[in-house]
């Protein structure tokens, strides 16, 4: 009887263990980027398709004191970025790794901890968000990531990178929604564009800055 009850209880403690979860459909809100050595500054808009891997960016910020507007659509299941252009009706076209979607906790990324934020001290109240962390892609440097544990709403992300030491990514007006989709698809005057000589190494969310 006693080991039915362990038992039982074990399998309680399992089925609460937090798992890296799944972002909804679709995502809208905003963020800020930062760097631990002050050389990048940034605001954008973003949108976010998880079904069909498609992450759009359009910011504006600072890199090394000077100021920049970007536009972006990254591709992961078609290791695909476009930047755009709408004014002039250009877009440059990169390689881009597959699997370094910012949006994404790893499968094998390590629970560091879980906090919630509440008004109320009262059971259920407030909103709890893990905490998860673990290696980039090809041992690239280190992450750390806060979700939300119900919905998965992102809340912030930190990089360790080479060239920027810590890259800070900070969301906010998060919605479970999408407005205007067609942004989440290449213009029609993208539909043609070859990738650059010199443009061939493939680029990840990290990293893509520095190509500015």
């Amino acid at each position: 009887m006693k080991l039915l009850i362990l038992a039982g209880l074990l399998a309680v403690c399992l089925a609460q263990k937090p798992t890296p979860c799944k972002s909804p459909p679709f995502l809208t809100g905003a963020l800020t980027i930062s760097t631990q050595n002050k050389n990048l500054f940034a605001y954008a808009k973003y949108k976010y398709d998880s079904i069909g891997q498609r992450f759009w960016l359009r910011e504006v910020g600072k890199l090394m004191k000077k100021n920049f507007s970007y536009e972006v659509l990254l591709l992961f299941k078609e290791a695909t970025m476009y930047e755009i252009n709408r004014q002039n009706r250009t877009c440059t076209k990169r390689p881009l790794k597959g699997d370094s979607n910012p949006m994404v906790i790893p499968k094998d990324a390590s629970l560091l901890g879980q906090v919630t934020l509440s008004k109320s001290s009262g059971p259920g109240k407030g909103v709890r968000i893990n905490t998860w962390t673990g290696d980039l892609p090809n041992k690239a440097g280190k992450y750390l990531s806060q979700i939300t544990e119900v919905s998965c709403i992102p809340v912030s992300s930190l990089f360790r990178t080479k060239n920027f030491g810590w890259m800070a990514l900070s969301f906010n007006n998060n919605a479970i929604k999408i407005v205007k989709p067609a942004q989440l698809d290449p213009p029609s005057y993208c539909q043609d564009v070859e990738v650059k000589a010199g443009d061939e190494e493939p680029v990840d969310f990290t990293s893509l800055f520095q190509k500015l």
